[in-house]
């Protein structure tokens, strides 16, 4: 066995890192079949809410972090307008904090040409209208929690985060997972399940769709997801898949603004987090049956009938989104997981996790551009997998459009969403699964390894 583990970069350049007890990678030609990766018959994508890679991920050994100078001190001072000065990024052990504006403009801000340095104003900005409010009005205020509006720059470690620790150490982490676009919730559960975030369409015309990276349209607009999503090409294939949703309420305004009353959520009505029921495709294919309320994945995994592609989302309580514990979030995901690991399906099972978008968190890398429309900043991610190599910080450029890429591969026989080949035009911008920056998540399998045990964790383990 080699100590060495090849990350694939977009650039197409290998690039070694010492890992123990790693075997040394093959390279894979462009646009081919992953060798190994019909092993995974099972991919199941778990998203979370509104949490950057620094805030959870930002101390942790070996990844990407917040930048420390020669002492270990925190190297980066982010300026503090309302009071003068800048704040360093922190340690935060309550389990409930705040966040700040998340929406494109806020984070273009945060960004500030790439000085990664404006994140305080706007979550100063949204707690003085949230004050004035009494914050009564709306989610956003909702999400004031203790040491708003600083706790944007706090960050949490392994104590804080144990068993997201332990999945890190043991399994995949992903350091430099993007949001696929630089906005909010919404647009990023589009591109989750469609690659394209779309808007004003007429039903049953892919073509009418225009590019909407906002999404911020109400309700209405979401009745009409004209566009083409992954279902459509799963279906053709005869590849099964589910949507599984928290029933409960969602934290975010379905029109973006800052004052609304909460919205509940279903399996049955399309919402910010659950999208799939909006899509012309789903309803021809016959398939609004195939999202599910959550509990029909524990079910499932009990039994052995995982589908082959599940996408997890959860409630406002469970999502990790501000003001609500990130104890409860981390119980919920583990839970997921442990029922997962627990069932007959585990040997053949992928499990991704992510956050959809930062929160108005702090991150310090700049993030790349593909498009128009992305990519945002980084998010907390890791993979688990029987294949998944042991403790690996895998480098690569990635977005949710390498799951979708993934899924392709594994699935699809490599065949990508594109309105030039699968049959269904649209004017999505690109065909992001094709970015020569996007990294390829079959490199952090060692498929010919032995099936690795599961790891089962308690929900609330001690701290």
């Amino acid at each position: 066995m080699l100590g060495v583990a090849v990350v694939l970069l977009g650039t197409g350049v290998l690039e070694g890192a010492t890992v123990p007890g790693q075997r040394e990678s093959a390279t894979v030609a462009a646009g081919s079949v992953p060798p190994g990766i019909q092993k995974i018959r099972h991919v199941v994508i778990i998203m979370q809410e509104n949490r950057s890679f620094d805030d959870y991920f930002g101390v942790f050994p070996g990844a990407d972090g917040i930048p420390r100078n020669a002492q270990g001190k925190v190297a980066v001072c982010v300026p503090d307008p309302a009071r003068g000065g800048c704040v360093r990024p922190y340690h935060d052990t309550n389990p409930s904090n705040g966040e700040g504006p998340h929406n494109m403009s806020a984070e273009r801000k945060d960004i500030d040409r790439g000085r990664m340095d404006g994140f305080l104003a706007p979550a100063e900005r949204q707690h003085a209208r949230c004050r004035r409010a009494g914050f009564t009005h709306g989610v956003a205020c909702a999400g004031n929690g203790p040491g708003e509006p600083y706790s944007v720059l706090g960050y949490e470690t392994g104590a804080e985060l144990p068993n997201y620790w332990t999945y890190a150490k043991d399994f995949v982490l992903e350091d430099h997972m993007f949001e696929p676009t630089d906005s909010w919730s919404r647009p990023a559960h589009l591109y989750l399940v469609s690659g394209w975030s779309a808007g004003g369409c007429r039903r049953g015309h892919p073509l009418s769709c225009r590019n909407d990276n906002r999404a911020k349209l109400g309700h209405a607009h979401m009745a009409d997801a004209a566009w083409t999503d992954m279902t459509y090409l799963m279906h053709k294939h005869h590849v099964s898949w589910s949507y599984f949703v928290a029933p409960g309420t969602q934290p975010d305004c379905q029109t973006g603004l800052i004052r609304c009353a909460p919205v509940k959520q279903n399996a049955g009505t399309p919402t910010i987090w659950n999208p799939l029921p909006a899509f012309d495709t789903v309803r021809h294919d016959h398939q609004l049956r195939d999202v599910e309320t959550v509990d029909h994945l524990y079910t499932r995994a009990r039994r052995g009938t995982l589908p082959n592609v599940s996408w997890v989302v959860p409630n406002h309580a469970t999502s990790e989104h501000g003001p609500h514990s990130i104890r409860t979030g981390e119980a919920y995901v583990t839970r997921i997981i442990n029922s997962i690991m627990e069932g007959p399906d585990w040997p053949s099972t992928a499990i991704f996790v992510a956050w959809d978008d930062f929160g108005g968190r702090y991150d310090h890398v700049r993030p790349p551009r593909v498009d128009r429309n992305g990519y945002g900043l980084r998010v907390p991610a890791f993979m688990i997998s029987p294949y998944a190599r042991r403790g690996l910080i895998d480098h690569q450029t990635l977005s949710f459009d390498a799951y979708n890429k993934f899924i392709e591969d594994d699935f699809l026989g490599g065949q990508r969403l594109d309105p030039k080949t699968d049959g269904r035009p649209d004017r999505r911008v690109s065909v992001r699964e094709n970015e020569q920056i996007l990294g390829d998540l079959s490199w952090e399998f060692d498929f010919n390894q032995p099936s690795r045990k599961p790891v089962i964790l308690p929900p609330f383990p001690p701290r």
